[in-house]
């Protein structure tokens, strides 16, 4: 009997000491962040305006927030609060969508304090408004135009020797100008087209054997098999280098030359003409 009315006697001081830590708290008026963003919202909301015939303003494009934080773990709970997800630039935007007001570009800066100011309207954050002129955006640069793609014929018989073509997305490499498939239909135009029929290095290059195609954003160019019969390859500082059937390809460098079965054309890069 002794130890079950210990045990009620300690439950009951754990339970006062509660009662007494939740009315100390109460009394205080401090809010958890939770209440504090909300209220920080309300706030922004109370700024709309009518903007007539039914319209609804709200006059700023800037607000800068200065939350209370008088510790380093306060503070902490409130960044994890502010920025995350929805941020409370998104709250505020929502808020004000919610209402009906149109807003544009919104900046909202958050700072902390370890103390209220005197000047504060709320103790437990501060806000200004402001419309601030917007610097005009500068115009995005043009893109660099690729360089001119120069293919010079060693060894095998093409339509010409030296091909200089302008910047492409694709440049195909076979036998024949234009390739068409057995109802005679046209499937594919080489631009560096070999002759049918001249000898026998051309008749290793494949119909449809292989095409070069540009990567704007590593300015890089790549030779890409196209299923040829006879192989393709790079050779580069006498090393050859296979390029395997696929998307991939091998990246191609200035002086390159290109393996199509038996045949061999150089590459070059010129500057681009404007």
């Amino acid at each position: 009997m002794n130890l079950l009315r210990r045990a009620r006697d300690l439950e009951t001081r754990l339970a006062g000491t509660l009662d007494r830590t939740v009315g100390e708290f109460v009394r205080s008026g401090a809010r958890e962040p939770v209440e504090t963003v909300h209220a920080i919202v309300e706030a922004v909301q109370s700024e709309i305006q009518s903007g007539g015939r039914g319209r609804r303003v709200f006059p700023f494009n800037a607000i800068a927030v200065t939350i209370l934080a008088p510790s380093r773990d306060a503070r902490a709970r409130f960044e994890a609060m502010v920025e995350g997800e929805p941020t409370l630039r998104d709250r505020i935007i929502s808020s004000l969508a919610a209402a009906s007001c149109s807003v544009g570009d919104l900046d909202v800066s958050i700072e902390y304090d370890s103390r209220a100011r005197k000047h504060w309207r709320t103790p437990e954050f501060h806000i200004e408004f402001d419309r601030v002129a917007k610097r005009e955006r500068p115009a995005p640069k043009p893109a660099d135009a690729p360089p001119r793609v120069e293919l010079t014929v060693l060894h095998g018989t093409a339509a010409r020797r030296t091909y200089s073509l302008p910047p492409s997305a694709r440049i195909d490499i076979g036998r024949c100008a234009d390739v068409r498939d057995s109802r005679h239909r046209l499937i594919r135009t080489n631009h560096v087209a070999f002759l049918e029929g001249s000898n026998g290095v051309n008749q290793s290059v494949s119909r449809r054997h292989a095409h070069i195609s540009y990567e704007p954003a590593a300015r890089a160019f790549r030779l890409h098999d196209d299923g040829s019969e006879h192989g393709t390859g790079v050779v580069r500082h006498g090393r050859t280098l296979p390029v395997p059937r696929g998307v991939r390809g091998v990246r191609l460098e200035s002086g390159d030359e290109i393996v199509l079965g038996d045949a061999r054309v150089r590459v070059k890069f010129g500057e681009a003409r404007q």
